[in-house]
């Protein structure tokens, strides 16, 4: 019997010249050091590692925020679901697409659509002025510290493994945890996708995410925050 590979294609835009780059990953290649999905024009990449524990860890250049965006998802998800997008943590726009080859492709070309409208409406024609236009405002914004981000989708991945996150839903299967910086980027939000149960935690620093470190469970609640 020949054993077969599962394959899957990913995408993303580059920020800088607004061109996709797409290729596909098998399981086998994941097995060895960091993949490096790069844009034709040299000036962005895509990163792919797979860790110890079988999840895919990506960090995906976005086409607004000045830093990338780091996820962590399961390797079922990675090779078994016929579409998958990844969305900027600010702006909900899908930056990453991963799947089926076809359904990639599609999905890219509706992303491309959706881009050209907004665009317009902004009176911009090109990538350029797009990144010339929003630089003020990117460096207005509270973005979270990269080493802070990777340190809270780490615990985020390891207490809920462990059954060690506490929401308010019913049936422990249904929950989905994400976070996000809170407006005067102090704090961090995290919460449960599916009951709403919300904590904020104090992230201000890289000290304060290594102090999460040591956290041994996480209780989340929709009538206050711990």
């Amino acid at each position: 019997m020949i054993l077969k590979s599962r394959e899957t294609a990913i995408a993303y835009r580059c920020p800088y010249c607004g061109m996709s780059a797409i290729s596909m990953v098998g399981i086998f290649t994941l097995s060895g050091d960091m993949l490096k999905l790069k844009c034709r024009c040299g000036k962005s990449e895509l990163t792919i590692t797979y860790t110890s524990d079988r999840k895919i860890r990506l960090n995906v250049p976005c086409l607004i925020c000045p830093n990338p965006h780091n996820y962590v998802i399961s390797s079922n998800a990675f090779f078994e679901k016929d579409i998958f997008m990844l969305s900027c943590t600010y702006t909900a726009i899908d930056i990453c697409f991963i799947g089926l080859q076809d359904k990639v492709v599609d999905a890219l070309r509706k992303s491309e659509l959706e881009l050209n409208r907004m665009l317009e409406e902004a009176g911009l024609d090109d990538f350029d002025k797009m990144d010339d236009d929003t630089n003020d405002e990117d460096d207005e914004l509270e973005l979270m510290d990269p080493q802070i981000e990777d340190i809270i989708t780490y615990m985020l991945t390891e207490l809920d493994e462990e059954g060690k996150i506490f929401c308010d839903c019913s049936d422990p299967e249904d929950s989905e945890y994400d976070f996000v910086m809170t407006e005067n980027g102090e704090n961090v939000r995290i919460f449960c996708e599916n009951c709403g149960a919300f904590t904020e935690l104090p992230m201000s620093s890289p000290s304060n995410a290594h102090d999460f470190l040591y956290c041994d469970e996480l209780k989340l609640s929709n009538h206050s925050q711990n």
